[in-house]
């Protein structure tokens, strides 16, 4: 019998269903386009209850990262049967992160506020290109200070205002891409940049200055490149769609402020997050309840499925021979790889184990982030939030976001190995 063929049908399964999300949503893309064009013309209808699927293969199709990554953890489940380990899989302090910053985000959407500060941004930078490259170092910056998921949560909805209220709906795939890969590379310079580098940092007991005197090179590499890139953008003048003059509700804008500080301070578990987390649902309850039911729970569920894909993966036998063998002839390059497949903080938890190569490690976890749609679950926050407002561009997306991100791998490679 093949020793790896446990690891093998893994792989080989998800990578099928990860390629049958570009076509089930080409699928429904090019359907929903053919009945907006066949009611524009007047041939039928435009009733939607006739639509000739069920509730549940229109949620399957509406939501289908969730779906392939159930699917994942499924299979995984059949190699790892179901046990008390599994509860130790779910990061609930991540959860209640993700949880409190959607909705608190939500609330300050309702007064306004990203309309308001992209307003000013808008009329203080004037044109596309140099609004572009704020959006994204603002998320590069945020990352350094906030974490990943946290500065794309904040940072990708006054992305979509201000390229909105512009009427660039078209810079928005570039524009969330170059946010999410500054989201994943602006937190690589400090331990507490992102949950990998935090995890490494305190297992492997690393210097602090040596920390970053390893990831100095690459961080700097990484800054000049999305620079470039970002003045590819044109310097098309910004002129306001609709110049709507929104006043700012002074006391609810401080409240919700204070929320989204608790959310922050939940990743650095200077308060319980459980605590913090029932502080933020009682006072949107009483502040803003249509904030809650906003919150992205599909998202939060893909979250969980990821888990229990990741951890169950982690245990397969196989999966820790063929780490133990094969980490060692490459750290950096098979850390790399392990990142496009069960993403970059299972990755750092898992190869943790079989490497006393902390520094290519550290290095692979981070470069690892960009890459596949799953090498970061900040990705998936971004492709989510692309896709609730823009339909119909799903190809235009992935193609884009696959050049760009596998560039960034392949340079940052390269330098780390020079």
């Amino acid at each position: 019998m093949f020793p790896c063929w446990k690891i093998i049908c893994i792989i080989i399964v998800f990578y099928k269903l990860f390629v049958i999300i570009y076509f089930c949503e080409l699928e429904r893309e090019n359907f929903m386009k053919s009945i907006v064009d066949s009611e524009l013309e007047g041939s039928i209808k435009p009733i939607t209850r006739n639509y000739p699927l069920t509730k549940i293969n229109e949620f399957i199709k509406m939501q289908i990262v969730l779906t392939i990554t159930i699917i994942a953890m499924l299979i995984t489940i059949i190699f790892v049967p179901i046990d008390k380990t599994y509860l130790t899989y779910f990061n609930l302090p991540t959860l209640a992160t993700l949880f409190c910053t959607l909705a608190v985000v939500a609330a300050f959407s309702h007064i306004h506020l990203f309309e308001i500060i992209s307003k000013s941004i808008i009329i203080k930078l004037k044109n596309l290109r140099r609004t572009t490259i704020a959006l994204v170092f603002i998320t590069f910056i945020g990352s350094m200070v906030l974490a990943n998921d946290m500065a794309l949560l904040t940072f990708l909805p006054l992305g979509f205002f201000v390229l909105n209220n512009t009427g660039n709906k078209k810079a928005m795939a570039f524009t969330f891409i170059m946010q999410n890969i500054a989201a994943n590379l602006g937190g690589m310079l400090t331990p507490f940049g992102n949950p990998q580098n935090l995890y490494l940092y305190a297992y492997f007991n690393i210097d602090t200055l040596e920390f970053f005197q390893i990831m100095f090179i690459p961080f700097l590499t990484a800054v000049i490149f999305i620079f470039v890139i970002c003045m590819f953008v044109k310097p098309e003048p910004l002129d306001l769609v609709d110049n709507i003059d929104y006043k700012l509700n002074i006391k609810r804008t401080i409240i919700y402020t204070i929320l989204f500080i608790f959310s922050i301070l939940l990743v650095f578990r200077v308060v319980p997050y459980f605590l913090g987390t029932i502080l933020i649902i009682l006072s949107l309850l009483f502040l803003d309840k249509k904030a809650l039911k906003e919150v992205n729970y599909p998202l939060l569920l893909t979250f969980c499925a990821f888990f229990v894909f990741s951890g169950n993966f982690a245990r397969i036998p196989e999966v820790n021979n063929f780490f133990s063998k094969t980490l060692p002839l490459n750290t950096l390059l098979i850390g790399i790889l392990s990142c496009q497949l069960i993403s970059n903080v299972p990755s750092a938890v898992l190869l943790s184990h079989f490497t006393t190569d902390y520094k290519s490690l550290l290095l692979a976890v981070n470069i690892g982030g960009c890459g596949t749609l799953i090498a970061s679950l900040a990705s998936l926050i971004t492709f989510t939030e692309f896709k609730k407002h823009i339909k119909g561009q799903t190809k235009q997306y992935l193609l884009k976001f696959t050049v760009l991100n596998f560039f960034f791998v392949i340079i940052l490679y390269i330098i780390s190995i020079i």
